[in-house]
């Protein structure tokens, strides 16, 4: 199997003929803009991967790859508006950079660009691939609404939380990997087994997220570390300092959670202090490393060559030791 590189630069080459000029450019610039603005590749990468895993050629799964980015984004350009975030990858948002009618009407528009790119596959092929993005589709939709839900609760547990992260991100990295598996012709079986792979490592790389966003390295991390603590996020950290620490750690966290005078830099110290002191930080990475060993058991289901297995394994291993 081809390195990870290649993967992504087949993709983003295939990208490019897909951003191109069209009319009216006030409903495509935005599309092409938010595509243009970077982004790890995973999802795409995954189904290219796939593809080739069970016997296919990743040029055959770039339109498939190409659908799940496009969808990706399409979330990302709602999910901005809703949380009416100012940037995006540290460039301005769609709606911020035009206005909030062009940035819904041009994420309508490239949910339906998604739709449109299965076209190009053979009537079985589109009907599979159509069937799983929808479920797909809806399955991410309602993650965001409990996500938003969780915002005026105080008392989501921990079940909730991760039914949440599967919903809004674990479920497109498993649909990823099966889109490849689909447009290969695997079987059913093989098919199940490669989404709840990817479901698996999808549920694993939201919980890591978790924990770099409070503990990592602000120079690699890509974003503001301690970002969900200053907007007050109940992550994983937060509902297992609850579940784990004393009431005073419980009483505490609440306190400076909810403190609008205390300075960020002091609220983020004090809060990561009691991850670490209730154990929640320690439960957290011991969370990502049972979600990435129950990814490498099905793995082990695969009708798939050993060396294509460990492929898959190296890919789920940097994805647990990521430090961005």
């Amino acid at each position: 199997m081809q390195h990870i590189e290649k993967y992504q630069k087949s993709f983003l080459k295939y990208l490019e003929s897909f951003t191109v000029d069209r009319e009216p450019k006030n409903l495509y610039n935005p599309i092409n803009y938010i595509l243009e603005l970077g982004g790890k590749r995973l999802r795409p990468i995954l189904t290219l991967m796939a593809a080739e895993v069970f016997g296919e050629t990743k040029e055959n799964a770039l339109d498939a790859a190409l659908s799940i980015e496009v969808f990706h984004n399409f979330s990302l350009v709602h999910d901005d508006i809703m949380d009416d975030a100012p940037l995006r990858r540290g460039k301005q948002t769609v709606h911020e950079k035009w206005d909030l009618n062009t940035g819904i009407l041009s994420g309508d528009a490239m949910l339906i660009l998604a739709y449109q790119l299965f076209e190009n596959y053979d009537a079985q092929t589109f009907q599979d691939l159509a069937k799983l993005f929808s479920k797909t589709a809806l399955e991410v939709c309602e993650g965001q609404q409990y996500d938003i839900d969780f915002e005026t609760r105080d008392d989501v547990t921990v079940v909730e939380y991760l039914k949440m992260i599967e919903f809004k991100t674990a479920v497109l990295v498993g649909a990823a990997m099966k889109m490849g598996a689909i447009v290969a012709k695997a079987s059913i079986e093989d098919q199940n087994a490669i989404y709840e792979f990817g479901r698996y490592l999808g549920i694993a790389f939201q919980l890591q997220d978790d924990y770099l966003d409070a503990f990592g390295n602000p120079e690699t991390f890509g974003k503001q570390v301690g970002g969900d603590i200053i907007e007050n996020k109940k992550t994983y950290l937060y509902l297992k300092t609850i579940e784990l620490g004393s009431d005073d750690d419980t009483l505490n966290l609440k306190t400076f959670m909810s403190n609008s005078e205390l300075p960020n830099t002091n609220k983020v110290e004090k809060v990561k202090a009691l991850f670490n002191t209730s154990g929640a930080s320690e439960a957290t990475l011991n969370a990502v490393k049972d979600y990435t060993n129950k990814a490498f058991e099905v793995l082990e289901t695969l009708n798939i060559s050993d060396d294509k297995k460990q492929s898959l394994r190296l890919f789920g291993e940097q994805l647990m030791n990521r430090r961005v």
